[in-house]
């Protein structure tokens, strides 16, 4: 008896079926009869199931000859909807057929994603499902007999599909393109496996057509390296021994999911890849991104235009058309000489027409007047390519409909030209013409910069003559400072007494221009945070600081505060005339200019240079990032009819880049190119990638992410061009998701290889980071303000750069607790150690004689080194040169990218990621924080076991001079004294040839029991014996 197991494991991007934009999804499944479904999850587009059906096998033999049928349903009563009968009512999200051929055992059974058919040609269902598919036998001795066996050559079932991919393939490669047609299949097949029940003999199934089958892709501008895998169909589990053979892509090998989520090489057509007959390269600033060509029309104004209206008057504006394409400029009142400046830009991708008419018509209540028009043919439109200097505008006559000359005439400027046109950042563009024109400033590309910060250190250093306003009571002074929304809280002073002194250090960040007050307010902690004496200063009252030395400390006055009086501000002048004495307290304001003010985290930081310009270091390079393209994004806006409206932000140093939005498009093309000076090689650039939620002008809404990358500079090969596919991925609190491929295009020149090299030798951050090391417990709450500090000035730039993105392209969350990225972190470290675990084992094997040739060649080595002791420097160093050489063999080709494996995000637990993205505090259910809190409990419990071990070891070697266990204690020392005597008349290269000579014994005369120095070590006494 077999069993058939269908694993259900996830399904995403389903259509919504309520009005509230979701639905309650459940899985059901036929084979043979027997039907089982899952669980219902409601209001879910992406639900996660990770159940298992089981199913009965009556002749294991007939699985390849039977279709597994999958349905996903939408549970019509849970969504919301209550009939009049008590029972549940379903519709169809969409269905997949699977043929048995694609049943494996479970050891070969891989997580395949299916996409789901639709119902019928109207039907818009739409998203894929996870599923894992494996048979199970009573008897292992069956399964054997159902495996092919290894010396006879089994021929699967699919091999003429196999041919027919690498037929298309070759035929893709010698660049010939051919045309197939087919009937849609549907039933799902498993390529890269040869099935467990390859050997029985069976009627070979009709193949799909290259079409349509699950295959390589291939874009007919790109070439890629790597074949890649079609997102939208079935993605396959390869089997573990292909790679090995050859039969499989050799970039990444290690699974599916780095598959799925690996780097993709790409070969656009750039001018930076292209190379011409002539030998050279075409000298261009835009040389990393496709040229993208577009029809300008810069209409500046008018004049002499006639009178259309019965007073008199005329409210003349201008409507370009270019096919489908109308751009209408802004409508001036009773003007006949208007001026407008402004530029139109068509995509030369969706040209409709070979006319650009360009009228000139008279606003009007009912129907708008024709005044005159003017008609270019496009074949005569001359081409501008930068730096060539800007196309003068010419006045045209207007003529009417039948071609005839009137009165009226316009100054235009009509052109040919590329992105690179430096009219095209602020034109109109025909790809953004379905929104409205106060919100096209939010779909243009612009440039932003941070503002330069500074740290403000305020030394608050002592008082004198306080005088509190409750008597007879001990105060308990402290002070209270506050700049902007920042507070800082000195302790109180332990001693009742009306002259405290604190003697501490407060850190503010502060934006340029210095110009925020500092209000300083000594209180009475003991007394309600009674009021004490007020101080307020201006920012700019704080002397520049460059180095670690002290600047002059100061007494200013405190004043007394008012309370009570209708006319406070009077008598607080009068007041403070007729005063002749007061509280004093001494201060001393600098601001620290020769600091980095960190808006990043240190390990990714794109900036590493001090607020002060005349301290950083000079620029060795450039840094040229294109971005290209995006494929595959998933629908943002399904609720609103639309799909998604992306744009990129990408930053490095102070300076942001934001390129144009582009409208209802799930692979957009930006083909942008920007420039960043590079004083630092050991910085990261960040690209995110945007769902623009403003092009409506809705303002309350947020940006969506959809995804980023990260790449370091010093991993990247000067002077050469990248160019990949870098996945997209979200976490989120359903899973790891992938959400599109962005296409960049990268370069790194060096321009100062001396400062370059001389920079490895050098501190990563500036001196004063060193010489006055800000305090661990300021460090996060000052990176936190700085990057709201960031995030407002930009927010009040035109278009604005959102909050939301900003917090998201600084990682603004990265030092919030999270067990998936402390699990991560904990296998990061034990594959460091496992280097030194291996160095262990390999010296074992030597000690064991494992490889006795190994060993021989290992104790010639140890006797030549011991003879002749001046060569092991330079053996040791010899040696790590030829490991660097022979490892440069190996060395990465590609830029690194967001590694879900590194992460821990392809396996986190779902509770784990939920308590992730809980807020803090919790907003979560008293009973789940009990349980994660115990769970933490737990993890924190073993974490001090290891910690009690390490300070037991430590301990011990405490215990060995400080008699804590007298015996162990002189023991120690007398042997001491033998080995010092024994050592001072015995030659150090016999001392070294009998120690090695003794840990290379061969295992003859080795024991299994621990030697004498481990077992002396581990009786030493420790402290774990004193604890409570």
């Amino acid at each position: 008896m077999a069993k058939l197991v269908v694993e259900v494991l996830d399904a995403s991007s389903l259509m919504p079926k309520d009005k509230n934009g979701s639905a309650s999804a459940y899985v059901e499944v036929d084979f043979e009869g027997q039907r089982h479904r899952t669980q219902t999850k409601a209001n879910d587009l992406c639900p996660s199931w990770n159940e298992k059906l089981v199913f009965n096998v009556s002749d294991p033999r007939r699985i390849p000859n039977e279709t597994i049928e999958v349905a996903v349903h939408n549970d019509v009563q849970s969504s919301g909807h209550h009939h009049q009968h008590h029972h549940h009512h379903k519709s169809l999200l969409g269905r997949v057929r699977i043929s048995g051929v694609s049943v494996c055992v479970e050891s070969e059974a891989g997580i395949q994603r299916y996409p789901l058919e639709k119902r019928g040609i109207f039907s818009k269902n739409s998203g894929d499902i996870a599923l894992r598919l494996y048979a199970v036998y009573d008897s292992p001795s069956f399964a054997d007999t159902m495996r092919p066996s290894g010396d006879s050559v089994v021929e699967p079932p699919l091999q003429e599909i196999h041919k027919k991919n690498l037929e298309d393939e070759s035929m893709i490669n010698n660049g010939k393109k051919k045309n197939k047609k087919g009937k849609d299949v549907r039933t799902f097949h498993s390529i890269g496996t040869a099935p467990v029940f390859a050997s029985i003999p069976m009627p070979i199934p009709t193949p799909a057509p290259a079409t349509m089958f699950p295959g390589f892709e291939f874009d007919s501008k790109e070439n890629p390296v790597v074949l890649e895998k079609r997102s939208d169909f079935s993605r396959m589990m390869q089997a573990p021994g292909m790679a090995m053979h050859g039969q499989i892509p050799a970039m990444y090998m290690q699974g599916p999911a780095q598959q799925e989520f690996g780097l993709i090489e790409t070969r656009p057509p750039i001018a930076a890849r292209l190379r011409y007959k002539t030998g050279h390269k075409i000298s261009t600033t835009f040389d990393l991104v496709e040229p993208m060509y577009y029809l300008y029309v810069k209409v500046i104004k008018a004049r002499n235009l006639p009178v259309m209206d019965v007073t008199g008057s005329l409210d003349p504006y201008v409507e370009v058309k270019l096919g489908n394409y109308k751009a209408v400029t802004r409508h001036l009142e009773k003007n006949q000489n208007p001026v407008w400046n402004h530029i139109f830009a068509f995509s030369f991708e969706h040209l409709q027409s070979n006319l650009v008419e360009v009228t000139v018509k008279d606003k009007d209540f009912v129907k708008d007047d024709f005044v005159g028009r003017l008609v270019f043919d496009i074949l005569e439109i001359p081409l501008r390519v930068p730096p060539d200097s800007p196309l003068a505008p010419q006045w045209y006559r207007l003529e009417n409909k039948k071609g005839e000359k009137v009165n009226g005439e316009v100054m235009l400027a009509v052109w040919k030209g590329t992105q690179a046109d430096e009219c095209f950042p602020e034109a109109w563009l025909s790809d953004a013409h379905s929104i409205q024109q106060e919100s096209l400033a939010n779909t243009r590309s612009k440039v932003y910069f941070s503002p330069k910060l500074f740290y403000l250190r305020i030394h608050v250093i002592e008082a004198q003559d306080l005088v509190p306003y409750t008597r007879g009571r001990a105060p308990a002074m402290r002070v209270k400072v506050q700049l902007g929304n920042q507070v800082r809280l000195t302790k109180p002073f332990a001693l009742p007494t009306v002259n405290p002194a604190w003697n501490e250090e407060i850190l503010f960040v502060v934006p340029e221009p210095v110009d925020e007050l500092i209000v300083f307010t000594v209180e009475d902690a003991g007394n309600k945070d009674e009021i004490i004496g007020r101080l307020i200063l201006p920012a700019s009252f704080a002397i520049p600081r460059f180095d670690n030395r002290l600047v002059n400390d100061r007494w200013f006055n405190l004043e007394r505060p008012v309370f009570g009086s209708e006319d406070g501000g009077d008598v607080a002048a009068e007041k403070k005339k007729e005063a002749k004495f007061s509280s004093k307290i001494r201060l001393r304001l600098s601001l620290d200019v020769g600091y980095h003010v960190l808006d990043e985290a240190t390990h990714y930081s794109s900036n590493l240079q001090p607020s002060a310009k005349h301290l950083r270091k000079p620029s060795i390079g450039i840094l040229e990032l294109g971005i290209l393209s995006a494929k595959n994004l998933l629908p943002m806006k399904m609720m609103s009819g639309r799909s998604t409206d992306a744009y990129c932000v990408a930053k490095y140093g102070n300076k942001w880049v934001r390129t144009r939005t582009l409208l209802d498009n799930l692979a957009p093309r930006w083909n942008e190119q920007y420039t960043w000076e590079v004083y630092d090689p050991c910085t990261v650039i960040t690209i995110g990638v945007f769902d623009n939620c403003h092009i409506n002008g809705d303002k309350e809404s947020r940006d969506q992410k959809i995804g980023k990358v990260r790449i370091r500079l010093s991993t990247l090969e000067t002077d050469r061009v990248y160019t990949h596919y870098y996945p997209l991925l979200v976490l989120q609190p359903s899973g790891l998701k992938k959400t599109g491929e962005l296409q960049l295009a990268l370069r790194f020149t060096c321009t100062a290889w001396v400062n370059m090299v001389s920079l490895y030798a050098k501190p990563l951050l500036p001196k004063m980071h060193y010489v006055q090391p800000i305090p661990i417990h300021y460090i996060d709450s000052l990176r936190h303000r700085a990057m709201q500090i960031v995030a407002a000035r930009l927010a009040r730039a035109e278009p604005p750069l959102r909050p939301e993105t900003v917090e998201y392209m600084l990682d603004v969350d990265h030092h919030m607790w999270s067990l998936r990225k402390s699990k991560a972190n904990f296998n990061r470290i034990m594959l460091v150690l496992a280097g030194l675990a291996a160095i262990g084992k390999w010296f074992e094997d030597i000690c064991y004689w494992k490889n006795p040739v190994t060993t021989c060649l290992v104790y010639v080595l140890f006797l030549i080194l011991v003879c002749y002791p001046e060569l092991i420097l330079p053996t040791m160093f010899l040696y790590l040169f030829i490991i660097g050489i022979w490892n440069y063999r190996f060395r990465p080709r590609h830029p690194p990218h967001m590694d879900p494996r590194v992460s821990h995000a392809d396996r986190a637990h779902p509770d784990e990621l939920d308590e992730e993205f809980d807020t803090f505090p919790s907003s979560r259910p008293a009973d789940l924080v009990r349980i994660r809190y115990d769970r933490m409990r737990s993890v924190l419990g073993r974490m001090q076991a290891v910690t009690g071990d390490l300070a037991t070891q430590a301990e011990r070697f405490h215990a060995i001079l400080n008699w804590r266990d007298p015996r162990a204690t002189a023991i120690f020392v007398f042997l001491s004294l033998i080995l010092a005597s024994f050592l001072y008349v015995t030659p150090f290269q016999v001392v070294i040839l009998l120690a090695g000579l003794y840990l290379l014994r061969p295992p003859r005369f080795r024991s299994k029991m621990p030697s004498v120095p481990i077992n002396f070590f581990k009786r030493l006494p420790s402290k774990s014996d004193v604890l409570l």
